[in-house]
């Protein structure tokens, strides 16, 4: 994969859309800052190059890019599991780069994840799937003799929250696919996270249940004061549910500016000269 950018293009869409995003993305309450990202699997290409990234409390942000763009390994580098080679990651006050091993894993509780593939046990109850998101703190005895009674009210208030607490009882391979993204979003929430991740969350659903899990993300990001970062494919989906778009192409930010001023003319630079890759590893 080519890290190779045209200048023009970039020039022209990024610095004139930077401009009017930088009171919102830059602001010094950001609880995500991402300063120069550099990153790099072993002597293979540069994957991330030189990336800028600011999420505050409450908003929304759309990541755009084609398949190898470099979207799926800025959600790792946000909970440390990408080679970071340069630049720092600073997730609610803490620099991923500089941390150990122990650190590292107390900082992923405050990031909750959203997955395209739901990520759900089958065989298990959707509450018990829901109250696996408190394991970081549910102590020793939890984990051989069940989860506690706040544990569990907590969890069934998050499943009314998402609208399924009647299918609390259910196995989780009996739901829908927009059902089973919901109570993976429930589980997120129960880790009571700082910032919540969603690497594809609507890539297996179909138009209708896609709309529903992005307003209930958006709905959670206002309502909790949560940011949310959701890496997408579809503009008209990013344009309707976010507040701002991020946009990479080989590895480099080409846009940043919030949804407002933008339009799928604005986003295409994204996609311009770009052959589609599989984002397995990137």
């Amino acid at each position: 994969m080519t890290t190779t950018i045209h200048r023009p293009a970039r020039t022209t869409v990024s610095a004139g859309l930077a401009a009017t995003t930088t009171s919102a993305a830059s602001s010094a309450d950001s609880l995500v800052t991402v300063r120069g990202l550099r990153v790099a699997y072993g002597d293979g290409p540069v994957v991330l190059d030189g990336v800028d990234l600011d999420l505050a409390p409450g908003e929304t942000v759309a990541l755009l890019g084609s398949s190898g763009s470099g979207k799926s390994t800025l959600m790792r580098a946000l909970t440390g599991f990408a080679p970071v080679v340069a630049g720092s990651v600073d997730v609610a006050g803490h620099d991923l780069t500089r941390l150990r091993r122990g650190e590292l894993r107390r900082v992923r509780a405050d990031v909750g994840q959203v997955f395209q593939q739901f990520n759900l046990v089958g065989r298990l109850s959707v509450l018990t799937n829901v109250l696996t998101g408190a394991l970081h703190d549910a102590g020793p005895l939890n984990w051989v003799g069940g989860f506690g009674s706040a544990h569990r009210r907590r969890a069934m208030a998050l499943l009314d929250r998402v609208g399924i607490a009647h299918k609390a009882n259910d196995q989780a391979r009996t739901l829908s696919g927009g059902q089973q993204q919901r109570v993976a979003i429930a589980r997120a929430l129960m880790q009571q996270p700082r910032v919540v991740l969603a690497d594809e969350p609507v890539a297996s659903l179909d138009p209708r249940m896609s709309h529903s899990v992005l307003e209930l993300l958006q709905e959670i990001a206002r309502e909790d004061g949560i940011p949310v970062l959701v890496s997408l494919h579809v503009l008209p989906l990013a344009l309707e549910h976010s507040d701002r778009v991020v946009g990479l192409r080989h590895g480099e930010v080409l846009v940043s500016a919030p949804t407002a001023s933008l339009d799928a003319e604005a986003l295409a630079v994204v996609y311009e000269g770009v052959e589609e890759e599989t984002d397995d590893q990137h």
